[in-house]
């Protein structure tokens, strides 16, 4: 069965660097953030529809790399538990159909990004004061589908937690 390590967490706390770094180290394949693709075209601000257009598309991106995998895990830039987090803040409620994916949609590991890293500018981030807020966020979506989670920190050995992290979860599994 193939395993899939999830790396998540508010913005600016390195998510797609590690989960490349990771998809490096181990030599296995990545899922991209489908969603900085997608917003990095848009030239007015985000709708529920771009919402669920980002929802399908990170749907369809995982399944491509599930389909062509050939280790035994893969790490995914996000899952579509970031949506839901995204539409619950802006939209005040999520669609059911990412409802359902949420909970349908199964990882085995998650590697939630502590905020210790200092914010990084972008044009895609929008929540510079609210890390805190989203952390909690994560910890509490998270718990509510009693996921196995590790919270990442450092900021020189960010990486090496990681590496450490994932590699008890891959000997005990």
């Amino acid at each position: 069965m193939l395993k899939k390590i999830a790396i998540v967490g508010p913005e600016s706390t390195g998510k797609s660097t590690l989960t490349q770094q990771l998809a490096r180290h181990y030599q296995t394949l990545w899922v991209a953030e489908y969603a900085r693709y997608y917003c990095e075209h848009l030239t007015r601000d985000c709708t529920l529809q771009d919402e669920i257009n980002m929802f399908h598309g990170q749907i369809a991106l995982e399944d491509s790399i599930v389909a062509i995998a050939e280790k035994d895990f893969i790490f995914c830039d996000i899952t579509v538990l970031t949506v839901k987090i995204f539409c619950d803040d802006v939209f005040g409620g999520t669609p059911q159909m990412v409802l359902d994916a949420v909970k349908s949609k199964k990882y085995d590991l998650y590697l939630l990004m502590d905020i210790d890293l200092p914010w990084q500018n972008d044009p895609l981030r929008g929540s510079a004061g609210r890390r805190g807020h989203f952390m909690e966020v994560w910890k509490k979506e998270l718990e509510g589908l009693n996921a196995n989670y590790r919270i990442i920190s450092g900021i020189e050995d960010r990486l090496i937690n990681a590496i450490e992290t994932v590699d008890t979860f891959l000997q005990s599994h």
